[in-house]
């Protein structure tokens, strides 16, 4: 098979859309020799928060010399971002090797998603690069989601906020019960900051399956003020003056959730030593989340997408503003159409000066008079483009040196902005 081609199969499996439940996975995966057992696993899930934590917990295993497979999503630009080993996308040669081997294997009358066909090949590819340790991040949830038929040494659950809430359920109290499906009998969890419902399904769930809980400002805690300077203390370890390269005081959050799923594996053999820790924290990257892409004017890419991470956002384009008090902030906004528009631009509009409506080259996305309804009686000037190179090539025109554009709203909205910057066609999965 060829690449395109592979791509072509799994774009195609998108037509049987989401299926939460763990029965299809586990007999995918028998079929394929169960390589998920042979894996030893950090597994992450949350609703804001998870991709950076595995990125950060990745760098830093990586630093220390391991081996280390990286299962995220969704990508950006390209699907080989979803499947890395060391950093390195999963080649395209491999990748469609790998089509076609799981093609072959699912067992008659099973329909898999393309979600869990995707998984099934990163775990099989982990094994096949054998990795020293393989951090997977939850797709959708975590009870039902295709990545939770793993044994993990350890699992990490980061936030808990309104999302997906067809699936998920109407309240913070159901998706965190649906969130907390990951914990396992006797593996540690760690459980970042939430509120205290959340917090307390969190708790009872762990007590109940017997599992050591870390939970952020009990267990561990963060000091300091930005990335670039803070004190993480754990049970065991304390950090101090450590440089995070991922920017937004969120980061610090991440960092620490990151910092305290690696202590909480060390007992059980991935222990890292500090100058991993440091190395790993300040060469850590992770595209698309409050991303600098440019300068005269600068050109932000940040993927928030709920209300949750728009409040974040906002408290950074305040800071923003507050060291260049002089400059104005342009907002390219795109979203989906099932998430909650006013409620997500409610945070940014106290800081931002003007924006331009656009929309990613995805089906589900809101148009631009979706998003124009959701502005209000905002007084401010708003311009419609609905191809989003062309959003951003309006913001930037508008914009003088000292400005800020920021593109925000959805993952593949920035996907979509950083084919355009890259010159590159899109890629045609965008799950």
């Amino acid at each position: 098979m060829t690449y395109p081609a592979a791509i072509e199969y799994l774009y195609g499996l998108q037509k049987h859309g989401i299926k939460l439940g763990l029965e299809p996975m586990t007999a995918l995966l028998h079929a394929l020799g169960r390589p998920e057992r042979t894996l030893r696993i950090l597994h992450i899930g949350g609703t804001n928060g998870k991709g950076s934590t595995a990125a950060i917990a990745a760098a830093i295993l990586q630093a220390s010399g391991m081996r280390v497979g990286l299962y995220t999503s969704p990508h950006l630009v390209e699907f080989r971002e979803r499947i890395r080993v060391n950093g390195a996308m999963i080649p395209d040669d491999r990748l469609a090797d790998l089509v076609e081997l799981v093609r072959a294997a699912i067992p008659p009358g099973l329909t898999p998603t393309f979600f869990e066909v995707t998984t099934a090949m990163a775990l099989r590819y982990f094994v096949e690069s054998q990795v020293d340790i393989a951090v997977l991040e939850v797709g959708l949830g975590g009870r039902f989601d295709a990545t939770n038929v793993v044994k993990p040494i350890a699992c990490a659950i980061t936030t808990i906020a309104l999302e997906h809430q067809e699936y998920l359920g109407r309240t913070e109290t159901a998706i965190a019960f649906e969130k907390a499906g990951i914990i396992k009998p006797a593996v540690p969890v760690v459980i970042g900051r939430m509120g205290p419902e959340a917090g307390t399904v969190m708790r009872h769930i762990a007590a109940e399956r017997a599992a050591p809980l870390w939970r952020l400002g009990e267990e561990f805690t963060v000091e300091g003020d930005e990335p670039a300077c803070f004190t993480y203390r754990g049970r065991t370890r304390v950090f101090e003056r450590l440089r995070c390269a991922l920017s937004g005081r969120h980061q610090l959050d991440n960092a620490a959730c990151a910092l305290a799923l690696l202590e909480a594996s060390g007992e059980v053999g991935a222990r890292v030593d500090e100058f991993a820790v440091r190395t790993g924290l300040q060469s850590v990257t992770w595209e698309g989340r409050l991303e600098l892409i440019d300068e005269a004017p600068g050109v932000l890419l940040d993927g928030a997408h709920n209300p949750a991470a728009a409040v974040v956002l906002g408290r950074y384009l305040e800071g923003f503003l507050l060291r260049h008090p002089e400059a104005h902030i342009i907002l390219v906004w795109g979203m989906m159409r099932d998430k909650d528009h006013r409620e997500f631009i409610a945070p940014l509009l106290p800081f931002i000066s003007e924006v331009v409506l656009t929309q990613a080259a995805l089906s589900r996305s809101a148009t631009v008079q979706d998003l124009r309804l959701a502005l209000g009686d905002w007084q401010n000037p708003v311009f419609d483009a609905p191809q989003p190179a062309d959003a951003l090539r309006t913001a930037k025109q508008r914009a003088s040196a000292q400005d800020l554009v920021c593109v925000t709203g959805s993952l593949m909205l920035v996907g979509d902005i950083k084919a355009a910057v890259r010159g590159c066609g899109l890629s045609v999965i965008r799950g």
